[in-house]
């Protein structure tokens, strides 16, 4: 009964709702109702929208958690890199290169992004699918985030690519979960990169990349490819396809710790 309460008041909302774009800040419900307005104009289903906002609330450990950010890297890079490229992560790295091995070599081939640095994205993002992928439910976080009006409008847009993953069926809203600032999956897309760049890489019809190791592989891969990865080009730090892995990650330490994580998985 409450939540056949809370799809009317939705319901209320969505028609009651003014024409134009999303306010951030104000009542949050009068928020949600301009974006399920916008989302329905942009072709996301009642059924959909319903699923998604009904019971919503604003998180505020995600608030607070933004506003805490700061420079991520505080550490040299030396220091950073020290706790992020270890021996076991190596280790498993290497295991899984050898068991994805077919998958990586046709990766490489039809994108050109070696398979090294691939797997190391994959296992400085989410230990290659074990760690931690996040387990906020993503469309309260981009709510969240989308009604404060310090970023409203990026995070609007995010709001209305998450939204369209599962308009898509990509991921259900169950399984739309993530971190602190929306990232999905094993390799952390953002849902607006998640549309642009996912790919259907084991013909299941969708793009899935919480659980699909082929799907999380090659849309790592056509993200570098279609900002402009150089084919067989060195990718340390001063040279162009440094500069593309900046798609990646703004951070020149991040990236210098990939470049090093990768390194490492060419040694014994």
């Amino acid at each position: 009964m409450r939540i056949r309460l809370l799809a009317i008041l939705f319901c209320t909302l969505f028609v009651a709702a003014p024409s134009g774009a999303a306010t951030c800040g104000g009542d949050f419900n009068t928020f949600l109702a301009a974006m399920a307005r916008e989302a329905a104009t942009a072709g996301i289903s009642p059924t959909v929208l319903n699923g998604a906002f009904t019971g919503v609330t604003l998180d505020g450990a995600v608030l607070d958690f933004d506003r805490r950010q700061r420079s991520t890297f505080r550490k040299s890079f030396e220091e950073y890199a020290a706790t992020r490229v270890v021996p076991a992560r190596i280790k498993r790295a290497k295991q899984l290169m050898q068991r994805h091995a077919a998958l990586l070599a046709r990766i490489e081939r039809e994108f050109d992004v070696p398979s090294t640095l691939l797997m190391a994205i994959w296992t400085l993002e989410s230990d290659n699918g074990v760690g931690d992928m996040g387990k906020l439910p993503v469309i309260r976080t981009l709510a969240t985030l989308a009604h404060d009006c310090r970023r409203s409008e990026l995070f609007q847009q995010e709001l209305l690519a998450a939204l369209q993953i599962v308009q898509r069926g990509d991921l259900s809203l169950s399984d739309l979960v993530g971190a602190y600032a929306g990232e999905i999956g094993q390799t952390q897309f953002l849902p607006s990169s998640y549309i642009k760049y996912g790919v259907d890489y084991d013909g299941s019809g969708h793009v899935d990349l919480r659980h699909s190791v082929p799907d999380v592989l090659a849309s790592t891969a056509n993200l570098l490819k279609t900002n402009g990865w150089l084919a067989v080009a060195p990718f340390g730090e001063g040279t162009a396809n440094f500069e593309v892995m900046r798609e990646w990650n703004r951070s020149v330490i991040y990236r210098k710790t990939m470049v090093l994580f990768a390194e490492r998985l060419t040694g014994p």
